[in-house]
């Protein structure tokens, strides 16, 4: 690799790390890096997972005294999130590049979307069902969900940590643990198929993975210095612009 591709994956993972940390919404920056870095648009993806992988894992540890308190509810949302994980980055990999390509501006807008209203789409599922709804229901939408995820996955934490709270987890806290431990076991999973399918490009993924480990340390750290609200307007612009700049490219040719 390049020492110049590598001092930028480099520096694009240490921002994507602390971004995440400290606002979510990253792999509208990392994604299109590692296309830049001239990985195809299929790889790019599958490699974006393992090099995220630090920051979606990081709150874990912290969340263990939560997690333990779930006990043995744990097992049926990580078996659905995890089967929902398996079909998406199967269609991944089945997928015709030509239509990845066209689906990359779509699936921006998606993510941009989930980003931006993700809190007011959680208050009204909450709303819509006092709180509580069918487990069958929910459980569908946790596989869908997670099928998305194992797909692209950007933007999903939101609905997520929705979902379980209808569930019946309503502590902010619980809540929030399920969702970081759903994200990371799809991530590992998505992780696992991508990469006994040779889509993963590794020396990429693993320049970009210390750089968000050393970002999410960061960012972890200093997140309470930084206004939040306007750091989630810049990735809500970014995302439109990127976007449209998608959208320009496969109109173009």
């Amino acid at each position: 690799m390049d020492p110049q591709i590598i001092a930028f994956l480099f520096a694009v993972g240490v921002f994507g790390g602390g971004w995440n940390a400290i606002a979510g919404g990253a792999t509208l920056f990392t994604f299109p890096a590692l296309m830049a870095a001239g990985l195809p648009p299929i790889v790019a993806n599958a490699t974006n997972f393992l090099a995220m992988m630090p920051s979606n894992a990081a709150a874990l540890p912290a969340y263990r005294a939560e997690l333990k308190s779930v006990g043995s509810a744990i097992w049926p949302l990580l078996i659905v999130s995890g089967a929902g994980a398996i079909v998406g980055s199967l269609l991944l990999m089945i997928s015709d590049p030509s239509f990845f390509i066209a689906l990359i501006p779509w699936l921006i807008l998606v993510a941009t979307a989930l980003f931006a209203f993700g809190d007011a789409i959680r208050a009204r599922l909450m709303a819509a069902t006092g709180g509580e709804a069918s487990r069958t229901v929910m459980l569908t939408a946790l596989f869908l969900s997670s099928i998305y995820g194992g797909y692209f996955g950007a933007g999903l934490g939101i609905i997520l940590l929705a979902i379980v709270q209808i569930m019946g987890f309503a502590s902010f806290h619980v809540a929030n643990s399920l969702k970081n431990l759903l994200a990371t076991s799809f991530t590992l999973i998505s992780i696992g198929i991508f990469g006994l399918g040779g889509l993963i490009a590794w020396p990429e993924a693993l320049v970009m993975m210390a750089g968000s480990t050393l970002g999410s340390y960061f960012g972890g750290r200093f997140a309470r210095l930084v206004n939040e609200r306007y750091l989630r307007s810049a990735v809500i612009v970014f995302g439109l612009i990127l976007a449209a700049v998608y959208f320009w490219r496969n109109a173009a040719g």
